[in-house]
């Protein structure tokens, strides 16, 4: 954690010293302003840095108008700086407000008679073309300089060309004939030509405009036979195929027909570079007859570099809907075997072949048709698949070339595919993994290791006589001490803590800490005990943070291990809970809350203001609080056995008509019903702490979310027993068994929810109403059941792999925060809110931001005037906008009113939409306070009243104007 969040404060450029926008850009402008050129560079290229720190509209915009004002007075190195800068700073462009301001200047330069400072002013334009798309003295300028006799100038005239294209139909339908006469001309050279008809690839603005193009293009591919003429055209003609998307059948059509009837290489290498673009993009436009195209193409090659391009489209398409498409549109399919289609021969003929690479891919195609297609006569197919990979896997293990480990990994990536899709296959592939596992490289090992950990997490196929061989192999990797072998050790450990279904043997602990106090760095060490806390190994967790806890510098990563042994301790002590042994369970609950608020106070000594670790301490308290509230329910459970319901529980209940009546006083009492809602309060709190979790991965949120489930099933449980039984519904709760279950903490937490479940309808259907030992009993014991399955700490506990931030920006703003901003009753703030989405290293890993969701009210904390009566709409707004965000960047505006005289306090708060449409509370929250004061003309006319003036006729024709 402690590295995923450097690394996140890195990138956002923390840990300089602090300067404030203008105080950075004063300093920034102090060396634009140097006699030295060397100073004045230096000042240039720091622009992207300060933009990139302070990435708001009114510094963006000052900033870019000083670089406009060097460009346009500088010499040409420093305008070539400046230009670099303004590609570097693209998506900042749009904040520029001065925008009129920034062109003349930049565009002034156009007019000189350097053809080089011309030809930077072009490249300029060009890069700035998507905030000018429609500027016609830029578009006139790049018609004028393609005709230019200096080449560097065509060049740059050629580059702003693309870029408008690709912003503006207008210069797109009027630049087409320019460059279409150009390329046809017998006067423009052929190099010239090369550059030009890229340009075509952006003519996609409308149908016709398309067309025309396409005809151009077609006319050169057959005018131009020559190599390089004929890739560059069909490149243009693919990718403006793929952006019209009208043309793409025919597109892919003519691919096929080059790769099959031209004999040159570099031509068929282009064609089968262009069908994988179209394949990834557009699988759906692919026919049958394409992909039998290509397989035959690919069965007469007697190259081996085209045989792998071709798979490597087929292998891609085998991934998608194209397959089934190719199984179900077959003629004659009722009588064709699997293994007669093209296709599946081909697969088979590679899944042997000498290359590896091409093995890898015939292997892969056979995998994705096993497991999407699932039709009886492709069945055959497992087989050659299961064998295909065995090879693979002998034969890449043994070689430790980067090729061989490429190969290996998408090996791997199939046998976890092909055993997800085809449970059954799994004890094969298991055992010929650890088979081979004994003989392979180190960097081999690791890999397998990874995929038998994939494949354990998903079914519980490592069986306890396996774990000998892992063992043995473990003490004879222990002996080394290299980095390998170090990343082996972790690697295997977790095979061992997956394969471990219960807790670790002692024979079993012992090994590993043997070898890790032989041969592992303290970082070792801290990654298995990560790894034991994730399987819930906690008794081995909790003795190697133990052993770390002396071997850090730090005091915060000090408290964070003590933290984390604390917390592995308590739920050590859960360990022991056994059913109908209620009093013991009271006791291992009281000594795992005592280990749970020591390490509870450790994880906050270790928190920081960059470092806060809010996820960790939300989900501890949690627990904590989850923990209280399953004693608590013992303990009310264990009441009702020293006051049993009277004799004549039974005569009350009929005669009242109040079943609850038959268990007596628990009926009267509140605490059943405190505990209910105790319990849905937590799966709320739970609900919120997923909510705010928008960079988690998908486990640590099915974590989240497991824990909310196990209080709402214990919630229905209380009222389906004890408050309500009639009206008590159990279809909602049925159904969450359905889901594919992706770990064995999941699988074990579904089967005690389904178990509690089943006992509970059972209960409610055979003793109608039920006793309340019966009931007691069955709460306990669903009590118990839930508590003794292991905790698991998932991977957002440990490290953040995915960072998002939003910053906001307010204004008006006051100088001072404590400050309020004065408006007048009779008028209505304007406020806006602008903000930028700060990503870390690895932005959109696990979900991306689709649209940011404002929300802005406001609160009056004090009066200043006297009371009238105002409709209570007046007294608060409340609003909500939806924003996207641009290039990161997002703004918009707010209308308050404030006719209540005081100050009110204005909160903004933001949460994230991601691409599904689930919203996500990220924050942040911000705070404003403004103070309504009562307008100058009112408070005259107040006044004149208080002293028993009649307002004059002028003041009485101002107050019937005032109201427009």
């Amino acid at each position: 954690m402690a590295a995923g969040a450097k690394s996140f404060l890195a990138d956002a450029g923390y840990g300089e010293q602090e300067l404030d926008a203008n105080s950075a850009l004063m300093e920034l402008d102090k060396g634009l302003r140097s006699g030295k050129l060397g100073e004045q560079c230096e000042a240039v290229v720091r622009f992207p840095r300060l933009f990139q720190k302070y990435p708001f509209p009114i510094l963006i915009n000052s900033a870019f108008l000083k670089l406009a004002d060097v460009f346009r007075v500088g010499n040409n190195f420093l305008r070539l700086c400046v230009l670099k800068v303004t590609q570097q700073s693209e998506k900042h462009l749009e904040k520029i407000l001065n925008v009129d301001e920034f062109v003349k200047r930049v565009f002034s330069v156009i007019h000189s008679n350097d053809p080089v400072a011309r030809a930077i002013t072009l490249r300029m334009l060009g890069s700035m073309a998507s905030i000018i798309p429609e500027r016609k003295n830029a578009h006139h300028s790049i018609r004028q300089s393609l005709d230019s006799h200096d080449n560097v100038e065509v060049e740059a005239a050629i580059f702003a060309a693309a870029n408008f294209s690709a912003q503006s139909k207008d210069f797109a339908v009027g630049i087409c004939n320019k460059i279409s006469e150009m390329i046809q001309g017998l006067a423009t050279p052929v190099d010239l030509k090369l550059k030009l008809i890229p340009i075509l690839q952006h003519m996609h603005h409308d149908a016709s405009l398309a067309s025309s193009s396409r005809q151009l293009l077609q006319q050169l591919v057959t005018s131009y036979p020559s190599t390089k003429m004929v890739i560059v055209t069909l490149h243009t003609f693919t990718l403006l195929a793929a952006s019209s998307l009208v043309d793409i059948p025919k597109q892919i059509q003519l691919l096929l027909q080059y790769l099959k009837n031209d004999p040159r290489k570099a031509v068929k290498r282009l064609a089968i570079q262009d069908l994988r673009l179209l394949a990834n993009k557009t699988p759906h436009t692919w026919s049958r007859e394409n992909i039998q195209a290509l397989c035959e193409s690919a069965l007469h090659t007697p190259y081996d570099s085209l045989k792998m391009g071709m798979l490597s489209v087929l292998s891609t398409l085998s991934g998608t809907i194209a397959i089934k498409q190719y199984f179900s549109s077959a003629p004659g399919t009722a009588a064709t075997t699997a293994r007669s289609f093209d296709l599946v021969k081909l697969a088979q003929e590679c899944c042997y072949h000498t290359n590896r690479g091409i093995a890898a891919h015939g292997v892969r195609i056979l995998t994705n048709i096993s497991a999407s297609c699932q039709e009886k006569d492709l069945l055959p197919l497992e087989q050659d698949a299961v064998f295909g990979l065995e090879a693979l896997l002998v034969l890449c293990s043994q070689d430790d070339s980067p090729g061989a480990q490429a190969t290996l990994k998408i090996t791997l990536t199939c046998m976890v595919k092909l055993v997800k899709s085809r449970p059954h296959l799994s004890q094969s592939v298991v055992e010929s993994l650890l088979t081979q596992l004994h003989s392979a490289q180190d960097n081999a090992r690791i890999l397998m290791c990874h995929c038998l950990a994939a494949i354990a997490m998903q079914l519980p196929v490592l069986a306890d006589g396996m774990l000998g061989d892992l063992m043995d192999l473990y003490k004879l990797i222990g002996q080394s001490a290299t980095d390998k072998k170090q990343e082996l050790l972790v690697s295997l450990a977790t095979v061992i803590f997956v394969s471990s279904q219960k807790a670790l043997s002692t024979e079993i602990k012992t090994v590993i800490k043997q070898q890790l106090e032989n041969a592992s760095n303290g970082w070792t060490a801290y990654r298995i005990a990560r790894q034991a806390s994730r399987m819930g190994n906690h008794d081995m967790a909790r003795e190697l943070y133990q052993s770390l806890l002396t071997q850090v510098a730090s005091e915060h990563f000090y408290f964070w291990l003590n933290s984390l042994k604390e917390f592995s301790h308590a739920e050590q002590c859960l360990t022991g809970l056994q059913e109908d042994k209620y009093s013991s369970a009271l006791s291992c609950i009281a000594e795992a809350l005592k280990s749970y608020h020591k390490g509870i106070a450790s994880l906050t000594a270790a928190s920081t203001p960059l470092n806060p670790l809010s996820f960790q301490c939300g989900f501890v308290k949690l627990r904590i609080d989850l923990l209280q509230a399953f004693s608590q329910l013992i303990c009310t459970c264990n009441s009702l056995k020293t006051s049993p319901p009277p004799a004549i529980a039974t005569t009350i209940a009929m005669t009242s008509g109040n079943d609850l009546q038959r268990c007596g006083r628990i009926s009267n009492q509140a605490r059943m019903k405190h505990s209910m809602e105790e319990f849905r309060n937590l799966a709320t709190r739970y609900g919120d702490l997923y909510q705010s979790s928008f960079d988690a991965d998908s486990a640590t949120l099915r974590n989240v979310e497991l824990q909310q489930q196990s209080c709402l099933l214990i919630s229905h449980a209380i009222e389906a027993l004890i408050l309500d039984p009639e009206s008590a519904s159990f279809q909602e709760y049925s159904s969450n068994g359905t889901a594919h279950v992706e770990s064995e903490y999941e699988r074990r937490m579904m089967s005690v929810f389904n178990h509690v479940l089943e006992e509970v309808e059972s209960l409610n259907r055979k003793y109608a109403p039920v006793s309340y030992l019966a009931s007691n009993t069955c709460l306990c014991n669903a009590v118990i059941a839930l508590l003794k399955v292991p905790l698991s700490f998932q991977r957002y506990f440990f490290q953040k792999l995915q960072s998002t931030s939003i910053k906001l920006a307010l204004s008006p703003s006051p100088r001072n925060p404590a400050e309020p901003i004065a408006v007048q009753n009779n008028q209505q703030l304007a406020l806006k809110v602008e903000g930028v989405v700060q990503h870390g290293s690895k932005p959109g890993l696990f979900r991306k931001i689709q649209s940011v969701c404002l929300n802005v009210s406001s609160v009056l904390q004090s009066k200043s005037g006297q009371d009238y009566k105002i409709p209570i709409d007046n007294m608060t707004n409340e609003m909500e906008q939806r924003v996207e965000p641009h290039n990161d960047y997002f703004s918009t505006q707010f209308l308050l009113n404030f006719v209540i005289l005081g100050t009110h306090n204005i909160t903004v708060e933001s949460s994230v939409i991601d691409s599904n449409g689930i919203v996500w509370k990220t924050g942040p929250k911000t705070t404003i306070f403004v103070k309504s004061l009562e307008d100058p003309y009112s408070q005259q006319v107040r006044l004149q009243q208080q002293q028993g003036q009649p307002p004059s006729q002028q003041q009485q024709q101002r107050t019937a104007y005032s109201r427009f």
